[in-house]
């Protein structure tokens, strides 16, 4: 466990702040005591400075995980964001999409989302942005990237595509042996 080097803290910033902008300094500045990320064994992992110095104590080998696993760097050293951060980019997140019933379905099973599963998208939404999936219940789903922005998608037919799909819940399904 070390903390994250310049480049690696640049590459997890720009990717938290492509799903919630300059939100990003309020999961560090918090009222509940102070946070941190930290590396360990190529995953960056978020939590409480208290939580941190205890797993300190633990040797790197038989330390699983301590925090909440946001994400892991590539053998190309990219930063990927995981399931297990949708809990953290929800109440932040700039850009958002709620999906009719029949859709929830689909994405949940990895696909990307159509213009005919959409409800409702946030107003001024650019092209590529980070976007969070809800539910109509408001209950967040998972996180993608947007194909077309708000004014493209409006415009478009009903098979084109407007979120490209990158983590769901249904993940916790299909690969929990790699979720660690």
């Amino acid at each position: 466990m070390r903390p994250l080097t310049e480049e690696e803290t640049s590459l997890v910033f720009a990717k938290l702040a492509s799903f919630i902008g300059d939100n990003v300094s309020m999961l560090i500045d918090r009222n509940d005591g102070d946070y941190c990320f930290r590396n360990h064994k190529e995953r960056v992992y978020y939590c409480s400075e208290n939580l941190m110095r205890q797993a300190a104590c633990i040797s790197r080998e038989p330390l699983l995980s301590f925090g909440t696993c946001l994400g892991k760097f590539t053998k190309t050293k990219k930063f990927h964001l995981q399931i297990t951060a949708l809990d953290y980019l929800a109440p932040y997140a700039k850009f958002k999409v709620w999906l009719k019933p029949n859709a929830e379905q689909q994405f949940l099973y990895g696909n990307n989302i159509l213009k005919s599963g959409i409800a409702r998208m946030t107003d001024g939404t650019p092209t590529h942005a980070g976007i969070v999936v809800y539910s109509m219940t408001d209950v967040p789903l998972g996180f993608g990237v947007s194909a077309k922005g708000t004014a493209d998608s409006k415009r478009a037919d009903p098979t084109a595509l407007v979120v490209l799909h990158q983590c769901d819940l249904g993940e916790y399904l299909r690969n929990e042996s790699h979720l660690n």
